[in-house]
C-alpha cells in the first residue's frame, strides 16, 4: 500500500549531505569552519576576515540597529541646523552638559563623524552583502533544478506507489503538472526535477537593495534640501528668492541656483472655527487662495492651499503652516502728515490667536521740535476681547468677534542702523524713551477699530484702522530624493513580505519499471526550512498525479487478497517503518 511520509528525525554523519539536491536553496554565503591546524592569518588574512564580517548579514542588521539608536539624540537634543535658538537656550541652562555635548557632536548629530561612520559602514556592508548574492541568484535562475537524489524516500516529505502506466507516461504527466503549478521543471534521467519559490530570495535581495536606495535618497535629500518660512499678508506676494524668506536653512551642497523659480500672491485667507461644544475654537476651515506663476514669464494660475495639501511647483512644496492677524495702523506726525501706514503682522501666543508684536516707524517722522526721530509701539492684539470685566487681555475666541488693539508708545533710536540684524517682531528699547500720559506713566491705550491714540506734546497719533487683514505662514520645502525614498520604502516592505511568506522548495518525481514489470512512482519534496507547506503541497501534487497514473495493488507473499492502495495523501499521513525510508533534515542527507 502506498504511503505519504513526513519525518523530521535528525541523522548524523554522512547523512547530513544531499549534494546538489539540497544545495543553493538560498544565496546566503557558506562560512567555512576554521581548522585548528591553520597557520596565523597575517595582514591579508585579517583584512579578508574583516571584510567577510563587515559584509555579513548579521553585521548589516547590527549597523542598521546602531543607526536607529544614533538618530535618537537628534530627536531629543536641539540641533544647530534646525533651531539655533533652542541650542543657545540649552547652552545657557546647562553649563555642564553643553560642553560635553559639543565634544560628542550631539548638537549636530546627523553631520557628526560617528554618525557618518555608521552610515558609511552600513552602506558598504549592504553592498558587500548584495553584490555576490545577486550574481549567485542570477546563476541559479539561469541554471536548472538539480537532479533527484538516489533515494527519495530519505527526504523529509515523500510518497510512493505502483502504477500500470509506463514510466515515460508518468514523467510526462508529472512534468506537465509541475509546470502548470508554476514550477521550473525539466526531466533528468529517470526523474523530473522541479523548483519553486524564487520570489523568496528575490524579495530578500529587493529588501536590502531598497535599503541602499533609501540611504542614498536620505543622504541626497540632506545634502541638497532647503527649507524656508515666510509670512505673507493678504494682498501681498512672495518670490522664491533667498532675500524674501523670514528664515532659511539648507543642505551643505545646496546653492541659490537650486531654488525653484516661482512667485505667488495671497488673495485671501479663510478660517472658520467651531462655535460650540468641547471643540470650541477648533479650526474647521483653514485655507488660502493664491495666484502663482512658474518661472519669470509663466502663466498665472489659481490654487487653494490647505493644511497638509501643499502647492507643488516643480520640486518645491508650499505648505500652509500658520495663521494670524495683521491690524492696519496709520501713524501721523504732529502736522497730521502720514509717516507710516501698513498692515502689521502680529505673532499668535495661544490657540485663540492672542497676538503681540511691534510697530516701527523708521523714516519720515520728525518730533515737534523738527528733529528726526523714530517711533516704536508695543502692540498687543486680541480678535475677541472679553471685556473690561474679564480683567485680562486674552482672546476668548480665534475669530474677529470683538477685536481690540493695545498699544504702548516710545520714541528715540530703534538702532536699526547699527548693522546688527533685528527681528521685526521685537523692539530694542535701550535708546528709546517712553511717551508719558497725564499721570507720568507709560502711555498706553486700548483701541477698537477706527479709534486713535494721540501722542502727548503734539508728537502725532496712531490710528487702528477698521480694515484688519489676516496673514498666512508658509513653509517652502525642496527635498530631492523624496520619491526615491518612498519607492525604496514600499519596495522594502514588499521584499520583506516575500522573504517571510514565500518558501523556496523542490520536488522530484521518479518513475522506473520494477522487477515485476510494474512502474514504481516516487515523489519527494524539500524545503529550505521545516514547514508544513512542503508535505501539504507534495500531497496535493501526488493526489493529482495519482489520478493520471492510478495505483495497482502490491503483491502479497501469503496469497491474501491485496488491499486497495488509495490515493497518496488522501487518507492522512502515515509514518514509514522501513529503515531506508527514514527522513533526513531539510538541509541535507547523503546522496544515496
Amino acid at each position: 500500500m502506498s504511503d505519504t511520509t513526513t519525518d523530521n528525525s535528525t541523522q548524523t554523519g554522512d547523512d547530513q549531505d544531499l549534494g546538489a539536491a539540497g544545495s543553493q536553496l538560498s544565496t546566503a554565503p557558506v562560512e567555512d569552519s576554521p581548522s585548528p591546524d591553520l597557520p596565523s592569518l597575517g595582514v591579508i588574512g585579517w583584512a579578508r576576515w574583516f571584510w567577510r564580517q563587515l559584509t555579513s548579514m548579521r553585521v548589516a542588521l547590527l549597523l542598521l540597529l546602531l543607526l536607529s539608536l544614533a538618530a535618537i539624540p537628534g530627536s531629543l537634543i536641539p540641533q544647530t541646523g534646525i533651531n539655533e535658538a533652542q541650542v543657545a537656550d540649552f547652552r545657557e541652562r546647562h553649563d555642564v552638559l553643553a560642553p560635553v555635548y559639543d565634544k560628542l557632536g550631539l548638537f549636530n548629530v546627523y553631520s557628526s563623524v560617528w554618525f557618518s561612520a555608521i552610515y558609511i559602514l552600513l552602506f558598504v556592508s549592504l553592498i558587500g552583502c548584495i553584490v555576490p548574492r545577486t550574481w549567485q541568484f542570477v546563476g541559479q535562475l539561469r541554471g536548472r533544478p538539480p537532479g533527484a537524489p538516489r533515494r527519495l524516500t530519505r527526504l523529509p516529505a515523500h510518497t510512493t506507489w505502483r502504477t500500470s502506466a509506463d514510466p515515460e507516461e508518468v514523467r510526462e504527466a508529472a512534468l506537465a503538472l509541475l509546470r502548470k503549478r508554476r514550477f521550473r521543471a525539466h526531466a533528468v534521467g529517470d526523474a523530473v526535477a522541479a523548483e519553486k519559490g524564487y520570489l523568496r530570495e528575490l524579495g530578500n535581495l529587493a529588501f536590502h537593495l531598497a535599503l541602499i536606495v533609501m540611504l542614498i535618497a536620505f543622504a541626497w535629500g540632506q545634502l541638497f534640501k532647503s527649507e524656508g518660512n515666510k509670512i505673507v499678508v493678504e494682498g501681498d506676494g512672495f518670490s522664491n528668492t533667498l532675500t524674501q524668506y523670514d528664515d532659511f536653512k539648507s543642505g551643505n551642497l545646496f546653492t541659490n541656483d537650486d531654488l525653484e523659480p516661482f512667485s505667488f500672491d495671497v488673495e485671501e485667507f479663510t478660517g472658520t472655527y467651531e462655535r460650540t461644544g468641547p471643540n470650541r475654537g477648533t479650526p474647521r476651515t483653514y485655507e488660502t487662495e493664491v495666484t502663482y506663476t512658474e518661472g519669470a514669464d509663466g502663466e498665472e494660475k489659481n490654487a487653494l492651499i490647505k493644511v497638509n495639501k501643499p502647492l507643488e511647483i516643480g520640486d518645491a512644496k508650499v505648505y500652509l503652516v500658520s495663521h494670524g492677524y495683521a491690524p492696519v495702523v496709520t501713524v501721523r506726525d504732529g502736522k497730521g502728515e502720514i509717516v507710516y501706514q501698513d498692515a502689521v503682522p502680529l505673532l499668535p501666543l495661544d490657540n485663540n490667536v492672542t497676538s503681540n508684536g511691534v510697530v516701527k516707524v523708521l523714516d519720515g517722522y520728525r518730533n515737534p521740535q523738527g528733529k528726526k526721530e523714530q517711533l516704536g509701539f508695543q502692540a498687543f492684539f486680541v480678535p475677541t476681547f472679553g471685556g473690561s470685566a474679564s480683567g485680562t487681555m486674552l482672546s476668548q475666541f480665534p475669530a474677529l468677534d470683538y477685536p481690540v488693539l493695545a498699544l504702548n508708545a516710545y520714541h528715540g533710536d530703534l538702532k536699526a542702523d547699527s548693522g546688527i540684524p533685528q527681528s521685526v517682531y521685537q523692539m530694542d528699547k535701550t535708546k528709546m524713551k517712553e511717551f508719558k500720559d497725564a499721570d507720568g506713566e507709560l502711555l498706553k491705550k486700548l483701541l477698537t477699530p477706527g479709534e486713535t491714540m494721540t501722542l502727548p506734546g503734539g508728537a502725532g497719533s496712531i490710528t487702528f484702522e477698521k480694515d484688519i487683514k489676516e496673514w498666512a505662514g508658509f513653509q517652502v520645502v525642496q527635498e530631492p530624493g523624496g520619491g526615491w525614498a518612498l519607492g525604496g520604502a514600499l519596495t522594502a516592505i514588499g521584499g520583506l513580505a516575500a522573504s517571510l511568506f514565500v518558501q523556496r522548495r523542490r520536488v522530484w518525481v521518479r518513475a522506473v519499471r520494477g522487477d515485476d514489470g510494474v512502474t514504481v512512482v516516487e515523489m519527494a519534496g524539500l524545503g529550505r526550512s521545516e514547514s508544513a507547506k512542503v508535505p501539504e503541497e507534495l500531497g496535493d501534487l501526488a493526489g493529482t498525479l495519482y489520478e493520471r497514473a492510478p495505483g495497482v495493488p502490491d503483491p502479497e507473499p501469503d496469497g491474501t487478497p491485496p488491499e486497495d492502495p488509495g490515493a497518496p495523501g488522501a487518507s492522512g499521513t502515515t509514518t514509514s517503518t522501513d529503515t531506508d525510508s527514514q527522513a533526513v533534515p531539510a538541509e541535507g542527507a547523503e546522496q544515496q
